[in-house]
């Protein structure tokens, strides 16, 4: 029998099942009772705030996050601005539908100055803390494994995360710790007990080889080599016990039947998690 407690703190982010819309996974989620969702960005825009905001009140959902924010660096100071635009867009979302929590994919550099972009990085969520703060929004830095670099975030490590989350209070910058991203850090342990208090997501999928794919590569839980369980003991013992995100980005799973897809997702999190 699953673990009751752990059950209910089960979420299904969004691009699971990027093949259903709004209306769709959270039909979805209430069939299958998982009791949070995470929602997506692009999935918002398609029917508008407004409507999605309803979607999410009359279902009974909670909301575990907002993905995503950031994509902060930039070549120009007008790119630099429409980019704090768009998380303030974000932060509003967030607040409109319920959670306190907007994950930040910080973005790859604009050229080769990786540097520069990390301080864009940097001042980026500087700049939006005290406009979070007034929609009771927490800016939560996701560091993604280092072969994301290039082309989706300069922010790679668990301590990178904290390191610029530490110069916020607990209750305005904190940080996510996704198993697909950080499970290879041979620092990641001392680094998530860095984090107490500052830990506002855990992700979960796994880390199968081969892989199919490099951003769609991502397995259900307990195919590949990542403690889950292990990790997940860590995060409780620094404070977190929030949601559990369920994020697969796989193609396969896109070509499947949704609703087979959540149901493999609450098996192998019971199972694994």
């Amino acid at each position: 029998m699953a673990d009751e407690k752990l059950m209910s703190r089960l979420s299904l982010n969004q691009i699971t099942t990027d093949q259903w819309n709004l209306q769709e996974a959270v039909d979805g989620c209430l069939r299958h009772e998982v009791p949070w969702i995470s929602v997506w960005r692009h999935k918002i825009k398609e029917i508008g705030l407004k409507q999605s905001k309803k979607i999410i009140q009359d279902s009974g959902l909670k909301v575990s996050s907002i993905c995503r924010g950031g994509m902060f660096p930039a070549a120009t100071k007008k790119e630099l601005a429409e980019r704090i635009d768009d998380n303030k867009r974000a932060i509003e979302e967030a607040a409109e539908l319920g959670t306190d929590t907007l994950v930040l994919v910080c973005g790859p550099s604009a050229d080769r100055d990786i540097d520069t972009a990390r301080k864009q990085v940097e001042n980026g969520i500087a700049e939006l803390v005290p406009y979070a703060k007034d929609y009771g929004v927490k800016l939560a830095i996701e560091p993604l494994h280092p072969m994301f670099a290039a082309d989706r975030s300069v922010i790679n490590t668990l301590e990178q995360a904290s390191n610029i989350a530490e110069k916020h209070q607990p209750d305005e910058v904190g940080v996510i710790v996704d198993v697909y991203h950080v499970w290879w850090d041979p620092n990641l342990y001392l680094e998530i007990e860095r984090a107490e208090g500052r830990i506002l997501g855990f992700h979960v999928s796994d880390w199968k080889v081969p892989m199919p794919d490099m951003f769609k590569g991502r397995a259900m839980m307990g195919e590949g080599v990542i403690e889950i369980n292990r990790m997940r003991k860590a995060v409780e013992a620094a404070g977190y016990h929030g949601p559990i995100e369920v994020e697969i980005i796989n193609q396969a799973l896109w070509d499947a039947n949704p609703n087979d897809v959540l149901k493999q997702v609450k098996e192998s999190y019971a199972k694994h998690v």
